[in-house]
């Protein structure tokens, strides 16, 4: 097996994992709450709250889900070309790539069955409710971040 193919059986190993702690997750929420009930995780920190969000981050365009999933196909697409044309070329970008990949389909997944996401996650210091899928989402703009910086400081450095 070649580098790349590697890289790239790890890219979707990265985008599987993240579809199946997104769809794992909310099955086990669906199946043990109900809207609106909440599971205390960590007292004061963490709880667990069954929220079905038919529109997209912070509750904005309700009712309007189903839109968001061309716009997942099409994003979706973009990385794999990016990924098999070789213009993601560090392990950072890759994983990055995969966990927004993954974040993106855990998502559409949901809107195509439901026509909502369910949401479940809510840190007391946070505002909003948000799932797996979006977690993932954002580990992967963290990712993207840190590489620029990695990339920055070593064209700074030659």
């Amino acid at each position: 097996m070649s580098v790349k193919d590697a890289s790239v059986q790890k890219f979707y190993i990265w985008m599987a994992a993240a579809i199946l702690t997104d769809q794992c997750s909310k099955i086990w929420i669906r199946l043990h709450l109900k809207e609106g009930d909440s599971l205390v995780v960590w007292k004061g920190v963490l709880e667990f709250v069954r929220y079905e969000n038919s529109g997209m981050a912070f509750s904005l365009f309700q009712g309007y889900g189903r839109w968001f999933i061309p716009a997942a196909i099409i994003f979706v697409g973009i990385v794999l070309y990016l990924l098999y044309r070789g213009l993601l070329n560090s392990p950072l970008e890759r994983v990055g790539a995969a966990c927004l990949a993954g974040g993106a389909i855990g998502n559409a997944i949901d809107r195509t069955l439901f026509n909502q996401v369910t949401d479940f996650i809510h840190f007391y210091a946070k505002q909003g409710i948000l799932n797996m899928a979006d977690y993932a989402i954002n580990i992967g703009i963290l990712l993207f971040v840190l590489q620029m910086v990695l990339s920055f400081r070593r064209s700074r450095d030659r």
